[in-house]
């Protein structure tokens, strides 16, 4: 918890109605973005993102397995975010735990959609091998380095980085199976399908701080918002999750044209990280 004097409250608030934040930007303005991938060589992708002074790492891990039940023609993907307390002593214990978990919860529903999968920005059908018999499962974790507010855009940014930089082996399956009987597979050692993030979308979170809402809130900034919320928008404008934080109420209308801001906004974002992490493939690439 970020703990302020009266008189830097007044600033803070008085900043943002005027257009010019503490830290020179306007209320629409992201702090710069760097990327880098493959940080973790033992994952299957993995990816660097710092927004101003936050920092995050996500990685994915993919593993066969077997789909639902309910979802045949669906593979699996599950995310967890683990809060250091190196980053923010209140993450030390139970703090770092609930966060981690509304953090979790909230990539979900941006990322992933309904429980059927409806509007999900990750396409589960494309990690079937076999349906109703092998799919892909990926497991996506990811860790706060640093905090200076706006985690949950960083993360969702970091995500999308690490899946552009996931390679999934190319999987043989033999034939002859039949009923419920699981067929042999060949995964390739050298052969790598490439994931396909076109359809991924990024996350804008706009944190309403007095009368007006602002994009990548400091934390300084976000210990005064009276609520936040947080759109995933993919490349064709199309809304594909939505979550909200904090106890203040907010006019439909207001949801309304905060949407449409995200949206806005979202084109920029989408433009930034695709060009980020180009370069960053490139500089790993010449490694």
């Amino acid at each position: 918890m970020v703990g302020l004097s009266l008189g830097e409250k007044h600033f803070i608030q008085g900043g943002i109605d005027q257009n010019l934040r503490s830290d020179g930007r306007k209320r629409d303005t992201y702090r710069p973005i760097s990327v880098e991938t493959g940080v973790i060589p033992q994952a299957n992708g993995s990816a660097r993102i710092r927004i101003g002074a936050t920092e995050v790492i996500a990685s994915v891990k993919a593993e066969l397995g077997r789909p639902n039940a309910l979802q045949p023609d669906k593979g699996k993907v599950s995310i967890f975010v683990d809060c250091s307390p190196v980053a923010e002593p209140m993450f030390e214990g139970r703090g770092g735990e609930e966060l981690s978990t509304e953090l979790s919860v909230a990539l979900q529903r941006c990322l992933l959609g309904g429980k059927s999968g409806a509007g999900a920005g990750i396409d589960l059908s494309s990690l079937i091998v076999a349906e109703g018999k092998i799919c892909w499962d990926l497991y996506i974790d990811g860790l706060v380095i640093s905090s200076d507010g706006n985690l949950l855009d960083a993360l969702g940014a970091a995500i999308k980085a690490a899946l552009s930089n996931t390679g999934i082996p190319r999987v043989q399956v033999a034939a002859g199976a039949s009923g419920d009987e699981q067929p042999e597979v060949d995964i390739s050692d050298e052969e790598f399908m490439q994931f396909d993030t076109s359809g991924i979308p990024v996350i804008v979170t706009l944190t309403k701080v007095g009368r007006h809402y602002i994009v990548d809130a400091t934390s300084e900034e976000e210990s005064q918002m009276s609520s936040a919320v947080s759109v995933s928008i993919n490349r064709k404008g199309h809304i594909c999750g939505l979550s909200k934080r904090g106890s203040a109420g907010l006019d439909p209308s207001v949801i309304s044209d905060m949407i449409s801001v995200a949206r806005h906004i979202s084109e920029q974002l989408i433009n930034k990280l695709d060009s980020e992490i180009s370069a960053a493939e490139a500089d790993e690439d010449e490694m």
